[in-house]
């Protein structure tokens, strides 16, 4: 079997209606994939989207862009699209970029990430996306654990990326800049390249991929992917998002992290759909529904933070007429989010897992419509072994004990699991552990198979002898009608060990105030088991998260840590359980 028909096979699946024949198809699909004998040599470019796709739908749209500020926008057919990537390889040969070299690429959501990352998969190159919001520290930490040999950057950035080179005493082989900057290869020249061009002959284990984590819990590791662990392995991402091959589909996401290439790269170009870009600055919500409206989105990816920012709008002053799925992905959705779009728009969030390290591994899959539980995030992918296992490294039978997630090895490894962390021995000997592979993650499932996201390991709070998962607290307050976000972190005390504390971020139309967070905390009380409620309710104007919306509950703990060390008061309004008379009686 060629590798397109396995991509043909994954297009056909995708565009059943009938659910219990969907489902049934998909694991036979992955049952058979998971024990394939990977051919030595694949390029996804060459022999997926130019040999089926470009073949196949060449005059179909690839790609449509638009900026929100300037209203600009463009499109791209597949054949264009082929073209416009080769163009870019062809100009990074020329300057001695060869087969195993890295692109660093620090640019916003323009046409030319797109064509970037594909010259880079066609040429054998090692794609490193780099976020946006770097600051100079950052660069100067990656350039020293990884020499760039070339980079794209957008014009803004040029000054601080020149500063972490003198640094670093980095000299890529070039350096091509959206715009002009002297020292700097204007990307406008690469018009006068040939849109044709020989592609890398790439091994199957060559990698392909380095992404540097969010950091989110420590320093960012760098994660390797290969030519078949993302392209191949994240079939399982375009199973699990439901894309057909008449689909255009978006994500709101920003190219510097992996959920990038998943779902506006991998994600449609693995169907021969259409992807989108809208180009923005600061969020923009109303700007942003605009733009999905007028691009006739069909399916819609999105992290927790934009979704609880599209409820709180006036939807019906937009045409969604054409959206036939929304997706939450990035961080666990609350159920309250999850069923308020729902009425707004008749479509229900399908909230799905995985990490930078994997591709997708447990969601609400396509024929789960009208059968999702709130609240859940799903059921593993037929392309991993999920299960849970307890602190001793003892797999998990029974249903509603929290565990760690792990992917079982035994019986295969599956393809979209990353290789390694590239230099990082021991942190490879920290997750490869008793034939698992554990993710960090905590969970349980119930007696029906749904799994239930209980938080990062780091972020479980441990309060006298219990284990408390943030997750099911933010969900709780969510419920609150003047409650717009929430995080919830564990923060250090002499008896309890750790007390919950509750940052609280309101809706417009409500102000921080004692009687509020009475409310609150009686709210709490009344969903949640005593242990769970939070103990300190503190409103702030916002939380600080990583630029694709997940919450840095690393940082809002080491901020409590060095509060206390100080003894420094809040500078925002905080609110404590002991401090109120009305809820003595329930304190414990």
């Amino acid at each position: 079997m060629g590798m397109e028909n396995l991509y043909k096979e994954v297009m056909d699946i995708n565009l059943m209606d009938d659910n219990d024949l969907k489902k049934d198809a998909a694991k036979a699909f992955f049952e058979r994939l998971n024990f394939m004998d990977l051919p030595e040599y694949f390029n996804w470019a060459e022999e997926i989207f130019e040999g089926l796709h470009v073949k196949e739908r060449g005059d179909s749209q690839a790609l449509v862009w638009a900026d929100l500020a300037t209203k600009e926008s463009s499109s791209y057919s597949y054949s264009e699209f082929a073209a416009c990537g080769n163009q870019c390889l062809n100009a990074l040969r020329k300057s001695g970029v060869e087969k195993g070299d890295n692109m660093y690429m620090m640019v916003p959501i323009v046409p030319e990430t797109w064509f970037a990352s594909y010259a880079c998969i066609k040429g054998g190159l090692v794609s490193v996306p780099t976020a946006t919001t770097m600051t100079l520290r950052e660069l100067q930490f990656r350039f020293e654990t990884y020499l760039p040999e070339s980079i794209l950057a957008d014009e803004i950035y040029t000054d601080i990326i020149d500063e972490a080179l003198k640094l670093t005493n980095s000299s890529p082989k070039i350096k091509l800049v959206r715009g002009n900057k002297e020292g700097w290869t204007s990307y406008s020249e690469l018009a006068d390249e040939a849109g044709e061009c020989v592609a890398a002959k790439t091994k199957s284990t060559d990698l392909l991929y380095c992404f540097f984590t969010s950091g989110t819990t420590g320093l960012p590791k760098r994660v390797g992917h290969t030519a078949t662990s993302y392209p191949l392995g994240h079939l399982s991402t375009s199973v699990m998002t439901g894309i057909r091959p008449d689909d255009v589909h978006h994500n709101l996401g920003a190219p510097g992290w992996a959920k990038w290439a998943w779902s506006s790269f991998f994600g449609p170009f693995n169907v021969g759909a259409s992807a989108s870009g809208f180009n923005f600055s600061v969020l923009d919500g109303e700007a942003y529904l605009d733009a999905i409206s007028t691009h006739k989105i069909t399916t819609f990816c999105a992290p927790p933070t934009a979704w609880r920012m599209f409820i709180n709008l006036d939807v019906s002053k937009f045409d969604l007429s054409a959206l036939r799925q929304s997706i939450g992905a990035g961080e666990p959705l609350n159920p309250e989010v999850i069923s308020q779009w729902k009425q707004l728009t008749g479509t229900e969030i399908r909230d799905f897992y995985g990490q930078t390290e994997s591709t997708a591994m447990i969601g609400n899959h396509p024929w789960m419509n009208g059968k999702m539980r709130s609240g859940s995030f799903g059921q593993p992918s037929f392309m991993y072994d999920v299960a849970l296992a307890d602190d001793e490294g003892n797999v998990i039978t029974k249903p509603d004990e929290v565990g760690h997630i792990v992917v079982k090895l035994d019986k295969w490894r599956s393809i979209g699991l990353f290789t390694e962390y590239i230099g990082n021995p021991e942190k490879m000997a920290g997750v490869f552990m008793n034939n698992f592979y554990y993710t960090g993650d905590r969970a349980t499932f119930d007696e029906d198979g749904y799994w239930w996201f209980v938080g990062r390991s780091d972020d479980v709070i441990k309060s006298s002898d219990f284990r408390i998962g943030p997750f099911e607290v933010e969900s709780a307050l969510m419920e609150h009608a003047s409650v717009a976000e929430t995080a919830i972190v564990g923060v250090p005390d002499k008896k309890y060990h750790q007390l919950v504390k509750a940052f609280v971020i309101l809706n417009k139309s409500h102000e921080p105030s004692r009687e509020l967070a009475l409310e609150l905390f009686q709210h709490t009380i009344n969903i949640l088991a005593k242990f769970k409620i939070p103990r300190i309710i503190e409103f702030v104007p916002e939380v600080p998260k990583t630029l694709s919306g997940k919450i840095r509950r690393v940082e809002l703990r080491q901020q409590e840590v060095e509060k206390q060390e100080k003894g420094t008061d809040s500078q925002y309004k905080e609110f404590f359980y002991w401090d109120f008379p009305e809820l003595k009686s329930k304190k414990e």
